[in-house]
């Protein structure tokens, strides 16, 4: 199956031992020949530096790897200064997402992701590809589906290069999305956020907080599993594999996977796509 983009997230290691972990993950994984690799940026900043030097050590390590990226409260200087130190890496491009606020805090963010798209164009212009979120079944803040779309209009229109979704395991889900999108204008490419299924809590967990939906059947299965780690792996990587089947073959540009800083499963999962990835991806050209 060929597709024009592959991707793969990690979030910022806490040890020198998780870092070599996350290390040997990202080898297995640039066998498959990604777009890029992108490191995941804490609420409120709080992995700010963590996610730099993740950043740095793996493009050291010669990864082409995208940092994440949110204002939040930062001042409008300090947000140029991290661009700029992050060009300074050599870096091509980064994902551009609202963020959160600090487990505890309450109120709300004072910038959102669009502020942040419109001040990388102005002050950097085309030198960077920049990806921003979405979701195919709603963000969980969004009183509507109209509201959450007229908001992603607003990112790409500010500048998005492309769109990367939140997960999800519905496919017409994502079609109905991809549809309403064009409807509005949306152009840039959509690519679907993949969830591996590791874990029945944490997944449950993410799934909570993050406003996807995990269909009943695959739930129940999952708790079926919970205590049989071979089982559910095996499990995971059949739902996985066909709901990637069924994007592709409607359509979708390509995919970004949510690793947990893991490899094997993601690589089992191309596999039975034998996915082959396009030499020349018009999708993240710079315009």
């Amino acid at each position: 199956m060929e597709i024009s983009h592959l991707s793969f997230e990690f979030f910022p290691p806490r040890t020198e031992e998780e870092f070599r972990n996350l290390t040997r993950s990202a080898d297995r994984l640039q066998q498959e020949n990604p777009d890029f690799f992108s490191v995941t940026y804490g609420a409120g900043g709080s992995t700010k530096d963590r996610t730099y030097h993740t950043v740095q050590k793996l493009r050291n390590l010669g990864l082409n790897t995208f940092p994440h990226l949110s204002w939040g409260d930062s001042s409008k200087l300090t947000m140029l200064e991290q661009v700029s130190e992050y060009l300074r890496l050599g870096i091509e491009g980064m994902v551009v997402l609202r963020g959160d606020l600090p487990s505890g805090a309450v109120g709300q963010l004072s910038h959102s992701a669009k502020d942040l798209v419109a001040l990388i164009r102005q002050h950097f212009g085309e030198k960077l590809l920049i990806f921003v979120g979405c979701y195919p079944e709603v963000h969980p803040d969004a009183d509507t589906m109209k509201t959450d779309l007229r908001f992603l209009k607003e990112k790409v229109d500010a500048g998005a290069t492309a769109c990367i979704t939140q997960y999800f395991y519905n496919v017409d889900a994502y079609i109905r999305f991809v549809d309403e999108c064009q409807r509005i204008g949306i152009t840039q490419a959509i690519i679907p956020g993949i969830m591996p299924l590791y874990n029945y809590h944490v997944l449950v967990k993410f799934s909570q907080n993050c406003g996807a939906d995990i269909p009943r059947w695959i739930e129940r299965r999952m708790y079926e599993y919970r205590e049989d780690k071979s089982a559910l792996e095996a499990f995971g990587i059949d739902v996985v594999s066909r709901l990637c089947t069924r994007l592709i073959e409607s359509g979708a540009p390509g995919l970004h996977f949510y690793t947990l800083n893991r490899a094997l499963s993601v690589k089992k999962i191309l596999k039975n796509l034998e996915i082959t990835t396009e030499s020349s991806n018009e999708m993240t050209e710079k315009k």
